[in-house]
């Protein structure tokens, strides 16, 4: 599903060495040293934008790592293709007392195809070197220059790329003609920048120094938005002999729209004859859309394709429907021309994807903000969204893959900002209800029922199609209970909008509740136990809950003829807070123990200071859900 090539976000870069050579660890000052995997003791990248078609950029950085975990940064990761060409690369190596002990060029590194496995077509490559070194601490010295033919995406700036990283000194170099046109985004970046002009060149310097890593704080927003970041976007631009201008979002989708989509749309006239016969007998434009969904998932299946402008624009509507594949681009585009066929307006969509919602940027328009598309259908006061590269997806559903953020539709009347459908804490459920029989050893049998909605339909979606024996060994991993079985498994899927998938299984636990002496110990949260999150003091960060979400679970539990039932006491509990609520209930009927819980967690952005009442209402919540009856046992 991706959208936009790897290479756009690895665009780093080279040249001659630093002036510094004396990599000494302990000249590191000790409070970048405290909590730090690795160390940034000088990073200097520029970027030398001659002209559209010629941007040459460099990297020089020096880092040291101070243990496995920093590994990662030492890690040298350089993508390529026809449209950006590697110039040089060299380093060097040095140990803890900043001796030299191993140098390296081009020579050294690994040279593979970038593709990712599910793509078809990549004209990418990539080169990759990791300095084997077993002694740590150790500092790792690299210099090299790519040049690039294009100027839409200028590779961006985030001196300190993780919490676990400190840095010493980094700079950000711009260099353009004096009268070229760029719009610059900065984020969290506190001085101001030294701008030198003269009649040749303009050049533009961001610094930063001295800044310590910092603990990783549980339920933080993403770390690009409290880190420091500079984004350049210029005005006029080229791309694989493609031409453009643009200075907001309006003009970038007028942009995408005209010069990548608007040839790209048309069809067979067979096909759209027969687009034209399948939707006939349908009463409303919904109903012959979701005819015509059903079409688009029963023809074509997902493939990547990344060959140059390809990272952008789909390949034509008329290949799609003669090969039946094509990547997000090519079946949005495929989707948005069956559904003209039937005179069904659609609006080619931009989005960030992922399971974390990252929204377009309002006020600063860039091409690198996306990484895949979907189609947004503004029926008459219905307006509907479509997930294309999906063929089990229901009409309609967007999952948590793009719900509840900005996106960028591409027209005919230029871009605009559309937000996409909110999958709410009360839609996001799961539902289960369980009767099960507790036997006399400790044993546990029954069978179960769990509902999925909203945000949790595709939690068990992945186990549908697969062998009975996969399915099994999956969800002993959903469930992680020592000694639980399995004796039937099946699913059902109600696809629509609103979507909902059922599980219903038979499971036997064996010793589930120990038995010592005449005392059984019987934990009655079996299946969805909340974990406990860490208590964290003089919090920096806001708190982050992403999606919010409702659990409720019922366990009715037929207990044993030698567990004295007089003795059971009800264990009630109740829980509220901002962030949600909490309910557990335990009633006795004859020998029918019900066990009642529902956990309820609110999704937003909280103060900082409000995370030590996070900490203890999920913490309460935890052990709660630990609660444990101890049942005397009759003689």
């Amino acid at each position: 599903m991706r959208y936009l090539s790897t290479v756009f976000f690895l665009l780093l870069i080279s040249v001659t060495g630093f002036a510094q050579d004396n990599y000494d660890v302990d000249l590191i000052p000790s409070n970048l040293r405290n909590r730090a995997n690795a160390c940034i003791r000088n990073e200097e990248t520029t970027i030398d934008m001659r002209s559209p078609d010629n941007v040459i950029l460099n990297v020089k950085k020096a880092i040291t790592v101070f243990n496995q975990n920093g590994e990662d940064e030492a890690r040298l990761v350089i993508f390529y293709d026809k449209n950006i060409s590697i110039k040089g690369i060299k380093g060097e190596v040095y140990n803890s007392v900043g001796k030299l002990t191993n140098k390296f060029s081009q020579n050294d590194f690994s040279d593979m195809s970038a593709a990712d496995g599910f793509s078809l077509f990549v004209d990418s490559r990539v080169k990759h070197y990791l300095p084997s070194v077993n002694q740590y601490p150790y500092t790792l010295v690299y210099n090299y220059e790519i040049r690039n033919k294009q100027n839409l995406i200028i590779p961006d700036w985030s001196p300190k790329p993780a919490d676990d990283i400190s840095v010493e000194k980094s700079t950000y170099t711009f260099i353009c003609k004096p009268t070229d046109q760029v719009r610059i985004k900065t984020q969290n970046y506190s001085g101001t920048p030294e701008v030198l002009t003269d009649e040749k060149q303009k050049k533009t310097v961001w610094k930063v120094s001295s800044i310590p890593a910092v603990r990783t704080e549980p339920y933080s927003p993403a770390h690009e938005t409290y880190a420091t970041n500079i984004q350049i976007a210029p005005q006029q631009f080229y791309y694989y002999n493609h031409k453009g201008s643009y200075t907001n979002w309006k003009e970038l989708g007028k942009w995408v729209y005209d010069d990548l989509l608007a040839t790209r749309k048309t069809l067979p006239a067979a096909t759209i004859e027969m687009v034209k016969n399948l939707v006939k007998n349908e009463k409303t434009e919904k109903d012959k859309a979701r005819k015509i969904y059903q079409y688009l998932q029963d023809k074509t299946r997902y493939v990547s394709v990344q060959i140059g402008i390809g990272g952008f624009q789909p390949i034509a509507a008329s290949e799609v429907d003669r090969l039946g594949y094509g990547d997000c681009k090519a079946l949005v585009n495929y989707m948005q021309s069956l559904l003209s066929a039937a005179d069904i307006d659609s609006y080619y969509c931009v989005v960030s994807a992922g399971s974390e919602k990252k929204s377009m940027d309002p006020g600063y328009a860039s091409m690198v903000q996306g990484n895949h598309v979907i189609l947004c259908m503004p029926l008459k006061g219905d307006t509907t969204w479509l997930e294309c590269t999906s063929q089990k997806i229901p009409f309609g559903f967007l999952s948590d893959f793009t719900d509840d953020r900005l996106v960028l539709a591409c027209t005919a009347d230029g871009g605009k900002l559309l937000h996409t459908p909110k999958l709410t804490t009360t839609e996001n459920l799961q539902v289960r209800k369980a009767d099960l029989t507790l036997h006399s050893d400790g044993s546990i049998s029954g069978k179960m029922n769990t509902v999925y909605a909203g945000s949790q339909y595709e939690n068990q979606e992945s186990l549908i199609g697969k062998s009975i024996t996969e399915q099994h060994k999956l969800l002993k991993q959903t469930y992680n209970i020592d000694n639980i079985d399995f004796e039937t498994v099946s699913f059902a899927q109600k696809k629509d909008i609103s979507p909902t998938l059922t599980e219903d299984i038979i499971v036997n636990i064996r010793n589930y509740a120990p038995v010592n002496g005449n005392k059984m110990f019987l934990q009655l949260n079996a299946f969805n136990v909340k974990r406990s999150i860490p208590e964290i003091r003089n919090r920096t960060l806001p708190v982050y809950i992403n999606r919010g979400y409702t659990d409720e679970d019922t366990i009715v539990y037929t207990l044993p003829d030698n567990v004295d039932t007089a003795l059971i006491t009800g264990q009630d509990k109740t829980l509220k807070s901002d962030f949600g609520q909490y309910v557990c209930k335990t009633s006795l009927e004859g020998k029918k123990l019900t066990y009642y819980r529902k956990f309820i967690l609110n999704d937003g952005t909280f103060p900082a200071e409000k995370y030590a009442d996070f900490s203890k209402f999920i913490n309460e919540v935890n052990s709660a859900d630990y609660l444990k009856l101890a049942f005397s046992l009759k003689k």
